[in-house]
């Protein structure tokens, strides 16, 4: 019974041409195997080795990781590869919208999709290999780019830096020359207005000889100074300087047709105090004595065109001045710098006020005009000595400032003339 069972197995494995394992309840395999007919069942069958549940269980679970592994990289290379693919077409449509004239050129657009399927294969075949070419392209520009660009930004900022400073010390040199330009402009300048004052005092001095027929001055004092127009370099100084003084007088002849004001007959500065003593006439303003920079005004006309005789005279003692013209007393005041003496040292200029001792004048508050025996004395005159001078019956010379020809100098075409003053008043009369 058990031989026929056996033949029957075998029949059947024979007809389906294939070998059957089988495990039994025990957990023991066993083999069936296709023999032919006439042969015995009972034929000796070779062992298979047999390997445990739990060792083949451990390969297969090894077999699974190894494949899931696989996907995972599979997948993450594809994700790469696909982000590779959108960063090209991305730079490819940057590139392509550059201009308008190359992509004319080079058009690698699809047309319309044919309706012919086959058609339509070649059509996306040959995109996509002018795609694929492209993308090579620009794969092989971007390796050339990071191959040089490390040390191409490194060279181009260097050729700069040097070129930076090149440009920098061309300014800086061409500044300097300008600044070396301007002070010899300058210096040349200086020397030239320099070399014309003395052209013209010469000229101006060579002119007055001439005009005297050789003669000189008939008297010391017998000269006027000219100043004929409002700048700020025509101007006469006195050569000799103030002592100190607590009271003075100050007469002169002047003639001014001068508007509006008659500018600055006078001034007198010493170091700390331009405005030692000033006699001035600015705008539509009266004239006005300045003390120490303190202010008088004085009630006198003289823009009217003719000689005027004035003479001004005050004390440190309460301040009081009084003004004379013609030999009348127009005016007179107290508190004009009380207790202040008149210091020494300074500059006495005729004709310009002076914003600094000696200098910078002010050609809106020049005298325009003539001018003529100007003295100073270190007193109060009597109104009897100035009524005589005035009417031209004495001449009384300045104790501390004498109007002489030597002590007079002129500049900037400032000009010295001839003056008998009592005949020249009269004429004017």
């Amino acid at each position: 019974m058990l031989h026929l069972l056996a033949a029957l197995i075998c029949i059947y494995a024979l007809t389906c041409v294939k070998v059957v394992y089988g495990q039994n309840d025990k957990g023991e395999r066993f083999l069936c195997t296709a023999v032919p007919i006439d042969k015995d069942t009972s034929c000796p069958v070779k062992s298979l080795p047999v390997q445990s549940a739990s060792v083949q269980e451990e390969e297969l679970r090894n077999t699974v990781m190894q494949l899931r592994e696989t996907i995972l990289q599979q997948k993450e290379t594809i994700v790469i590869q696909l982000g590779t693919i959108k960063e090209l077409t991305s730079k490819l449509s940057r590139c392509e919208s550059d201009s308008e004239a190359f992509r004319k050129m080079n058009k690698d657009t699809m047309d319309d999709v044919p309706k012919d399927p086959n058609d339509t294969i070649d059509v996306l075949g040959k995109t996509m290999q002018s795609l694929k070419d492209r993308l090579e392209n620009l794969e092989q520009q971007q390796m050339r780019a990071n191959i040089s660009g490390a040390s191409f930004p490194n060279e181009l900022r260097n050729l700069l830096q040097r070129r930076l400073e090149d440009l920098e010390n061309q300014l800086l040199k061409k500044v300097n020359e300008l600044e070396e330009e301007k002070s010899q402009l300058y210096n040349e300048s200086v020397a030239h207005r320099q070399r014309t004052d003395s052209t013209l005092n010469s000229l101006m001095n060579r002119i007055s000889e001439l005009e005297k027929g050789g003669a000189g001055f008939k008297s010391p004092e017998n000269f006027k100074i000219s100043l004929p127009l409002r700048t700020n370099y025509l101007f006469g100084q006195v050569k000799k300087s103030l002592p100190e003084m607590y009271a003075f007088t100050i007469c002169m002849w002047l003639k001014s047709g001068s508007s509006p004001g008659i500018g600055t007959p006078f001034s007198y500065g010493v170091p700390g105090q331009a405005n030692e003593i000033v006699l001035i006439e600015w705008g539509h303003n009266p004239i006005e004595l300045l003390i120490n920079d303190k202010v008088a005004q004085l009630p006198l006309s003289l823009s009217d065109g003719r000689w005027h005789h004035i003479c001004i005279t005050w004390t440190t003692r309460d301040g009081l001045w009084e003004a004379y013209q013609d030999g009348q007393r127009l005016g007179s005041g107290e508190n004009l710098a009380p207790w202040h003496p008149i210091k020494q040292g300074g500059v006495l200029i005729l004709g310009q006020e002076q914003d600094v001792v000696g200098g910078r004048f002010d050609a809106t508050q020049a005298f325009v005009g003539e001018l003529s025996h100007f003295n100073i004395w270190d007193r109060v005159l009597r109104s009897t000595d100035i009524i005589a001078m005035s009417n031209c019956s004495s001449y009384t010379p300045g104790n501390v400032v004498a109007w002489t020809d030597s002590n007079i100098e002129v500049f900037g075409g400032a000009s010295k003339w001839p003056l008998e003053l009592c005949e020249d008043r009269l004429f004017d009369n």
